[in-house]
C-alpha cells in the first residue's frame, strides 16, 4: 500500500472514530431524556403500562423516523438483502421490552438518578460480547486495551458507589433498595446481551434505520404479552391503559425521545462497535442524574454526604466512557474485524466489498429510498395525529416538576441531535 493510500485509510479511520463519539454522546442525551417520563411511575400508575405506553410510542417512531429519512423502499430492500437478520432483529426487541419493564420497576423503588447508573453496567456485558464474538479489541495494543477496560472498571466502581449511597442514604427500605438495584442490574445485563444482534447486523451490511423497523415488531409483541399476563388479561390491561390516557401523551413523548438515542446508538455500534458505543451512549447516566435531581428533586433533604458519593460516582463513570472514547482502534484490531466481517460473509453469502464499504459509510448510491409512496405520507400523518390527540388529552401529573432546569437540559439535547445529526448526514447520508 502506498503512502498516501494508508494516510487516506488512517484520515478514514479517525473521521468515522470522531463519528461515532458525537454518536454516542448524542445518542446518551437522548436515552437519558426519554426515562424522564417513567418518573410517573411514583404517580401509581402500573410499570406495566408505563413500559407498554412507552413502548407505542417507540413503535409509532421507529417506523416513522426512518421512513421519513431513508424511505420504506430502501428500508424492504435492506430486508430482503439480509433477511437472517429478521429473527435477530426481533429477538433484540423482545430483550429490549423485558430490559425496559425493569428499569422502571428499578426507577419506582431507588429513583432515576440512582437507577440509571446501575443498569448502565450494561456496557461490560457488551464489551465483553464485543470481544467474544466479534473480534473487538483482538489484536489492539497494550494502551487501548487499558483505556478500554479502565473505563470499564471505572463505570463499576461508579456505579457501585452509588448503589451504596442509595442503600445508606436514601428513605427507602433495604428491601426496597434491594429491589431496585437487582431490577437495574438485570436490565443492564438483557441491554448488553441485546447488542449482539446489534453488531451481527452491522456487519452484515443493514443499514440502522432499517433494523429498528424489525426491531419493533418485537418490542410490541413481546410487550402486550408482558402487560397482559401481569395486568390480569386483556381486559383488564385495556382498562387500564383508558385510565392511563392522560398520561400517555408523556409515555409515547418518551418512546419518541428513546428513538432518537437508539438510532443515535445503533450508529455508534455500526463505527466504533458496542465494546466502544455502547459505553459511550452511557454517559446517559448523567442526564438522568440531571433530570432526577434538578427537575424531579429526587435529592431533596438528602444529606452532604450522598451528594458526594453520587457526584464521584458520576465523575468516574464520566472519566470511564472519556477513556473508553479515546481508544480508537488501530490497525491490528481493524484487521480482527474484517475477520468477523468475512465469517459473515462465508456463513450467509454476502459481498465482503459491499460490507466494507457499509462500515466505512460510503455506500451512498444505496442509502436512499428513491422516490416516495404516497402510503409513506399517510403514515405520517397518521403519527402526527396520534401525537396530537394525545397531547389533547395530556394532563399534568401531581409530582416535582422544576420546568427552568427541564427548559435547560432539553437545550442541550436538542443541541447534540442538530450536531450529530448533521454529522451523520454529511458524512454517511444515513448509511
Amino acid at each position: 500500500m502506498s503512502s498516501r493510500n494508508k494516510d487516506a485509510d488512517i484520515a478514514r479511520s479517525r473521521s468515522l472514530h470522531g463519528l461515532g463519539v458525537a454518536c454516542g454522546l448524542a445518542a446518551g442525551a437522548w436515552l437519558g431524556t426519554a426515562e424522564a417520563p417513567t418518573k410517573l411511575v411514583v404517580a401509581g400508575y402500573s410499570p406495566y403500562l408505563i413500559s407498554l405506553g412507552m413502548v407505542a410510542g417507540v413503535f409509532v417512531a421507529r417506523w416513522t423516523l426512518p421512513m421519513a429519512l431513508v424511505g420504506t423502499r430502501k428500508i424492504f430492500r435492506d430486508l430482503r438483502d439480509g433477511p437472517h437478520l429478521i429473527l435477530w432483529a426481533i429477538l433484540a426487541g423482545m430483550l429490549w421490552v423485558v430490559a425496559n419493564t425493569l428499569t422502571i420497576f428499578a426507577i419506582r423503588d431507588v429513583g432515576l438518578s440512582i437507577a440509571f447508573p446501575l443498569w448502565n453496567t450494561n456496557s461490560l456485558v457488551g464489551l465483553f460480547w464485543g470481544w467474544l464474538l466479534f473480534k473487538e479489541l483482538h489484536n489492539a495494543a497494550a494502551s487501548q486495551k487499558a483505556k478500554v477496560l479502565g473505563g470499564s472498571l471505572a463505570i463499576v466502581i461508579g456505579a457501585c458507589l452509588l448503589a451504596y449511597a442509595t442503600a445508606q442514604h436514601s428513605t427507602i427500605t433495604h428491601r426496597q433498595a434491594l429491589h431496585g438495584i437487582l431490577a437495574a442490574l438485570g436490565a443492564g445485563l438483557l441491554w448488553g446481551t441485546m447488542y449482539i444482534p446489534y453488531r451481527k447486523a452491522y456487519l452484515s451490511g443493514m443499514n440502522p434505520l432499517s433494523f429498528v423497523t424489525v426491531f419493533t415488531i418485537g418490542e410490541l409483541a413481546a410487550m402486550i404479552a408482558l402487560a397482559a399476563t401481569f395486568e390480569g388479561g386483556v381486559p383488564a390491561l385495556l382498562a387500564g391503559a383508558n385510565q392511563a390516557r392522560p398520561v400517555l401523551f408523556w409515555l409515547f413523548l418518551g418512546g419518541f425521545c428513546w428513538v432518537l438515542g437508539d438510532l443515535f446508538q445503533q450508529y455508534a455500534a455500526k463505527y466504533i462497535g458496542i465494546g466502544r458505543g455502547i459505553p459511550l451512549s452511557n454517559t446517559n447516566q448523567l442526564w438522568g442524574l440531571a433530570w432526577g435531581a434538578l427537575v424531579f428533586g429526587e435529592f431533596a433533604g438528602q444529606g452532604a454526604s450522598a451528594r458526594i458519593l453520587v457526584t464521584v460516582g458520576s465523575v468516574l463513570m464520566i472519566l470511564g466512557a472519556i477513556a473508553i472514547s479515546l481508544a480508537e482502534a488501530a490497525e491490528g484490531e481493524q484487521e480482527a474485524r474484517q475477520k468477523a466481517v468475512q465469517r459473515e460473509c462465508d456463513k450467509y453469502g454476502l459481498d465482503p466489498v459491499r460490507l466494507e464499504a457499509s462500515l466505512r459509510g460510503e455506500n451512498h448510491a444505496t442509502s436512499a429510498g428513491g422516490k416516495r409512496g404516497w402510503w409513506e405520507y399517510l403514515i405520517l400523518l397518521a403519527a402526527i395525529s396520534v401525537f396530537v390527540v394525545l397531547g389533547f388529552q395530556a394532563v399534568r401529573q401531581p409530582i416535582v416538576f422544576h420546568l427552568p432546569w427541564a427548559v435547560a437540559i432539553s437545550g442541550g439535547t436538542f443541541f447534540l441531535l442538530i450536531f450529530g445529526g448533521r454529522l451523520l448526514w454529511k458524512r454517511t447520508r444515513f448509511s
